[in-house]
């Protein structure tokens, strides 16, 4: 009789240790970094992640949002002063200075004075900017007069660091490191609609990723341009769709992205470039790096580089929308 109870008693264990073992869904949403975000993991411990992932967030803005007065980056954006930053901003820093050596300047984190210039910093819009308060501002530019020794960093006075390009993709790939630090095998992290997933979803199926058309407005009936499955990845999309005010005056539109070499708007025919990479902030530097280069100069350098893969979307002469995609770019689309 105690042999059967004995016996009994295991079986109800192992069956209760099987279901505990079944991967539950975890959803954190919310808002941060002027977007929102979506986070996705798959857990057998039914882990809750949400306070890891809001100090997450906090951390990095306190390193490196240029909207927190206290950040390291606005301390550093004073001028002329050695300030000691943390590791995370070290690692943004360092990747953004190799980024633009590589594209000889396409990439400029000290872009930032020439952003505020043309509407798209804390400044209202303006619409008086000419050629000599552009060659004025562009004077205090520059990557090479970024500053480094060790752990500190200094930039000339009236110059200021930006990395709004890629911090949401660094952003995406914290959480995504810190869910792994954790078992964690199965995720989508999503902040500001760049995206990094790892596994499968809780339908044992690869992760779903729709990227919106580049138009003003969200149409619901008919949102994406494509839509992609995304595993062991990570996506970012730059585009000047959204981002942008029209002069009154002449109705020229200007774009959020600056070209860092002429100091203006970027003015091609890209609408929108979307690229892959094994990791999110690189991902989301090399597409603002295409809408700078435009069309065919993006193509050439997406050749030029293993890992990448892009999909751009562009109008051509009679102002139609066409698109170009790069050969390991189609592997992801869902047919």
């Amino acid at each position: 009789m105690r042999l059967s109870i004995t016996l009994i008693l295991s079986v109800l264990l192992l069956a209760s240790c099987t279901t505990q073992k079944e991967p539950v869904l975890v959803e954190n949403s919310g808002y941060a970094q002027g977007s929102t975000y979506q986070i996705k993991y798959l857990t057998a411990k039914t882990q809750n992640f949400a306070e890891e992932i809001a100090t997450i967030f906090q951390e990095i803005d306190e390193s490196m949002s240029t909207y927190v007065p206290t950040s390291l980056i606005s301390e550093i954006n004073k001028g002329a002063s050695w300030i000691e930053v943390d590791t995370r901003f070290m690692e943004v820093l360092n990747r953004s200075l190799e980024i633009a050596k590589e594209t000889e300047g396409d990439f400029d984190p000290t872009v930032g004075p020439l952003v505020a210039i043309w509407g798209f910093g804390f400044e209202e819009v303006r619409g008086d900017v000419g050629p000599e308060m552009i060659e004025e501002v562009k004077s205090k530019t520059g990557y090479s007069e970024v500053q480094i020794d060790e752990n500190k960093v200094m930039i000339p006075e009236g110059f200021s660091l930006d990395f709004n390009a890629l911090a949401q993709g660094y952003t995406v790939d914290v959480i995504a490191e810190y869910l792994e630090s954790q078992g964690i095998e199965n995720y989508m992290v999503e902040v500001g609609g760049e995206v990094r997933a790892l596994g499968l979803n809780d339908k044992q199926r690869i992760w779903s990723i729709g990227v919106d058309k580049p138009q003003n407005e969200i149409d619901q009936q008919d949102r994406f341009q494509f839509i992609l499955e995304l595993k062991d990845s990570g996506i970012a999309t730059s585009g000047n769709y959204r981002k942008y005010w029209v002069d009154e005056e002449t109705g020229t539109k200007y774009s959020h992205t600056i070209d860092p070499h002429t100091g203006t708007p970027a003015l091609n025919r890209l609408l929108s470039a979307s690229i892959i990479a094994k990791n999110v902030m690189d991902a989301d530097a090399y597409a603002t790096v295409c809408m700078v280069k435009g069309l065919e100069d993006c193509k050439t350098f997406l050749e030029s580089k293993d890992g990448l893969e892009g999909y751009l979307v562009f109008t051509n002469d009679e102002d139609e929308w066409e698109v170009f995609t790069t050969p390991g770019f189609e592997d992801y689309i869902k047919n």
